[in-house]
């Protein structure tokens, strides 16, 4: 079998670049219902639709590339752009397959850290070994074929995830359907109910790191605190917000953006700081937070919150809104039995989703293996 020559060349000698400027969108007024697509070399790619007529890229095909970031997208189909901040480049046709080169960059180690342009003094610079254009073609389409079945297989596992959420916003709503039970309103199982500092008490310029932690909305992910050692304060600070100070068997809930997000308060956050776009409940003895927590993050609650919120930008909550939520009066020992079989479940939820997590990070890695193992001659 004859052995096939690859020959090195510079990008630069296989791809020519166009500035984008007569290209660039006049107006970022969007609508999904026009024909031609904004791009963006980035993650988010297509920007939005415009209805604009002149200026539109239609020589194809081509890669936009992030002058900044080197971060490419291959397209195929007329465009427009939002910024000047890219090269449109087209591959030499009698030396290089645009499909080929363009997964050649994906696998490109590069340091774009320093805020710069990059294309024309140093990435156009780089090396690299090109086979002739019958196999690259036939590499393209095997790298396509993998994709293919990797692709497939990323979609079942999203599937997946959406089934799980389906079920766990199931398993919430059968957990704390109360019809025969008392329904009141949280203001009388609570001794106290309080939205964070003020803006005036509380300012950017008072975070420290490794503080006293302050909890935000951001910080209340899947009915835990995840603080940040960066959004803490000092002791003396501390001290002048005493009555902001968490204490166990407290619920904290974020009352701004996306509503529901909330955590009951352990011993390790004991005297920790209420945020200001937070609010805290302090239950009465008799009341458990986690119980409480799992009702104010259930479907339920989730909907009196958004139907009662202020603000359309933005939903936002105060005292008088949420001390009106409707939630059961138990025995504690009922409370503590039902979050016992709740958490059973959710547990194998999170388990599961755990192993879908990982398996889509291995997808991403394998997607890189491939493109290696296909300019390595692996393919």
């Amino acid at each position: 079998m004859e052995e096939i020559v690859w020959t090195e060349y510079q990008f630069g000698e296989l791809l020519s670049y166009e500035q984008p400027t007569p290209y660039i969108v006049e107006s970022t007024e969007y609508n999904d219902n026009y024909p031609i697509p904004v791009l963006t070399p980035g993650k988010s790619f297509i920007l939005g639709y415009t209805n604009e007529k002149s200026g539109v890229y239609d020589k194809l095909p081509v890669i936009i590339f992030d002058d900044f970031t080197t971060a490419s997208r291959h397209v195929n189909f007329p465009f427009k752009v939002k910024s000047s901040a890219m090269k449109i480049l087209t591959a030499n046709p009698e030396v290089v397959d645009s499909k080929f080169i363009y997964y050649r960059m994906q696998i490109i180690d590069f340091d774009c850290s320093t805020h710069k342009r990059y294309w024309i003094q140093a990435y156009s610079k780089i090396k690299v070994l090109i086979p002739p254009l019958e196999e690259q073609k036939r590499i393209v389409a095997r790298i396509e074929e993998l994709f293919s079945e990797l692709d497939a297989a990323v979609a079942t596992l999203e599937r997946t995830k959406e089934q799980l959420a389906v079920y766990r916003q199931a398993v919430l709503k059968e957990a704390f359907a109360f019809e025969s039970t008392r329904v009141v309103e949280i203001q009388s199982i609570v001794s106290d109910i309080r939205i964070g500092p003020f803006g005036t008490m509380l300012h950017k310029s008072d975070y420290i790191n490794g503080g006293i932690p302050v909890i935000n909305p951001q910080h209340i992910k899947n009915l835990s605190v995840v603080e940040n050692e960066n959004i803490s304060v000092s002791l003396d600070k501390a001290n002048e917000l005493t009555s902001y100070l968490l204490k166990e068997n407290d619920i904290i809930m974020g009352r701004r953006g996306e509503m529901g997000r909330v955590a009951a308060i352990t011993k390790r956050e004991d005297g920790w700081i209420c945020g200001t776009g937070s609010i805290f409940f302090r239950l009465k003895p008799e009341y458990d937070a986690d119980f409480y927590a799992n009702i104010l993050s259930s479907p339920q609650t989730v909907h009196y919150l958004e139907e009662n919120a202020t603000g359309t930008t933005m939903k936002n909550l105060n005292e008088e809104i949420v001390k009106h939520i409707p939630v059961p009066d138990i025995t504690r020992e009922l409370q503590y039995n039902i979050t016992e079989a709740l958490e059973g479940k959710l547990s194998v939820c999170d388990k599961i989703e755990e192993t879908v997590n990982t398996a889509l990070q291995e997808a991403e890695a394998m997607r890189q293996s491939i493109l290696k193992q296909a300019f390595a001659g692996g393919l």
